[in-house]
């Protein structure tokens, strides 16, 4: 009986820019609490604190691209997080900061776009999308990102649309400098301001990871809103799991919206009056406008599971937000319900664990013919990689309740990936990409895919 065989090897990392990131050292990719990376389809993005490398695994012979972002030496700024966003004829790599800056670059290392979101440490950048289907009624694509007891949401058409706008621009020539300058120092930013919504969500502790989970119904009162509401998971130290809905509206009472309505009228009389008794011909200096932080939306909590001392520690969600896998400090893994918010599934044994989601081809019948040739959506079945280190093992389970599929032998200092979800891959006239897993090896620089058939 011929082995089975369950890595593709792909292409190799292995090159000296490495070294700057503390490669040739054991356990270099793992260890380093500082280091992240994001997976495209042939593109990794690795960035340590002051540093974003671009390597094309599939093409050794490719160039690779360094990129130093202008970080602040006063605040001690560093890259706290880093996410491919992948449209249809762009690519670029966004990295957010310690002081709440969203940062995004080309693949050729030049800073498109750059917005304070928050004045706190961005802990992770989440990219996703639904399709509308029996089971979703809307759609959506967003960009989720993280901090501590904070979720913003970027809605993807507007990232889009500004991505568009600069390639216009970039093949047209239109990137005159000086007027980008001028603009600056009239309007105290460089780039366009992207619209997004922020909220709170600290009422059950400090979170460590979070995410939107997808659109949800309004409460019971308010069934006839057109505001879309959001539910949101979020895991940390207090409280395991905590879930929220968010509301698009920030909030304010009736006292505060007429206070913010006449407060400001009244102080703008106040301000001209004076000037008229006390005008002075001295001309001061303009002083550059300081970053806007927008106020917060209103978030509810709807539950929350304490259990001192299990901490929550990473989540991932399902590609259609129905299901989170969620590890914690006593080597568990809890699989969430995030519509019905109750724990389906439990595991243990899995200390220093990581999961993602991914898709398999299920075991057809015998006898049932097969009327294409090229896999549809109906022919995968959804599986939960676990990527357990002290073992030195990765399980698939098939979900929600089935069996455990595989079980393949991994190196030491080896990391699970995901290549970063494509906008507009929603599309029914598009053909099917199912989710796929990528395993790199952090001391050879290999990078294998988990084959998609049990065969």
């Amino acid at each position: 009986m011929a082995k089975r065989i369950h890595l593709t090897e792909l292409g190799c990392i292995a090159c000296e820019e490495l070294s700057e990131l503390g490669a040739g050292k054991e356990g270099w990719l793992v260890n380093n609490p500082n280091l992240i990376c994001a997976l495209d389809s042939h593109s990794l993005a690795l960035a340590n604190r002051y540093l974003i490398l671009i390597v094309n695994w599939g093409d050794p012979d490719a160039p690779r691209v360094k990129i130093r972002p202008d970080l602040s030496p006063i605040e001690a700024e560093s890259i706290t997080a880093i996410e491919w966003l992948v449209f249809d004829d762009i690519r670029v790599v966004a990295a957010g900061t310690s002081c709440g800056y969203l940062l995004v670059y080309s693949i050729t290392g030049d800073l498109i776009h750059k917005q304070m979101v928050n004045p706190s440490r961005i802990l992770k950048l989440r990219v996703r999308g639904t399709k509308k289907d029996l089971i979703q009624e809307t759609s959506s694509e967003e960009i989720c990102i993280v901090m501590p007891g904070i979720i913003a949401r970027f809605d993807g058409s507007n990232i889009q649309s500004m991505l568009q706008k600069w390639l216009q621009e970039k093949n047209s020539n239109f990137w005159d400098q000086k007027n980008r300058k001028e603009d600056m120092e009239d309007n105290g930013s460089l780039y366009q301001r992207l619209p997004y919504q922020i909220w709170n969500v600290n009422k059950n502790g400090v979170c460590v990871d979070a995410t939107v989970t997808g659109v949800m119904p309004p409460p019971l009162l308010e069934l006839q809103s057109s505001q879309r509401y959001y539910c949101a998971v979020t895991i940390g130290e207090d409280a395991v799991i905590s879930a929220y809905r968010l509301s698009e509206d920030r909030g304010r009472s009736l006292v505060g919206a007429i206070l913010s309505k006449v407060v400001p009228a009244a102080a703008s009389t106040i301000a001209s009056f004076s000037k008229l008794i006390w005008r002075s011909n001295d001309q001061s200096p303009k002083r550059k406008p300081e970053a806007k932080t927008q106020s917060f939306a209103r978030a509810s909590s709807l539950t929350c599971i304490k259990d001192y001392p299990r901490k929550g520690e990473k989540l991932t969600l399902s590609p259609s937000g129905t299901l989170a896998a969620i590890t914690d400090s006593l080597g568990r893994i809890l699989l969430l319900d995030t519509q019905a918010l109750v724990v389906v599934r439990l595991w243990k044994g899995y200390r220093d664990a990581s999961c993602v989601f991914m898709e398999m081809l299920a075991k057809k019948d015998k006898g049932k013919s097969v009327m294409h040739t090229e896999p549809v959506k109906s022919d995968y079945c959804l599986c939960l990689a676990i990527h357990a280190p002290r073992k030195g093992i990765i399980e698939v389970w098939q979900m929600r309740t089935g069996p455990r599929l595989l079980t393949i032998q991994c190196a030491k200092g080896s990391k699970l990936l995901q290549p970063a979800y494509r906008f507009g891959s929603n599309s029914s006239s598009s053909p099917y990409i199912p989710l796929e897993v990528f395993l790199l090896n952090g001391d050879s620089g290999q990078v294998s895919m988990l084959n998609r058939s049990l065969s």
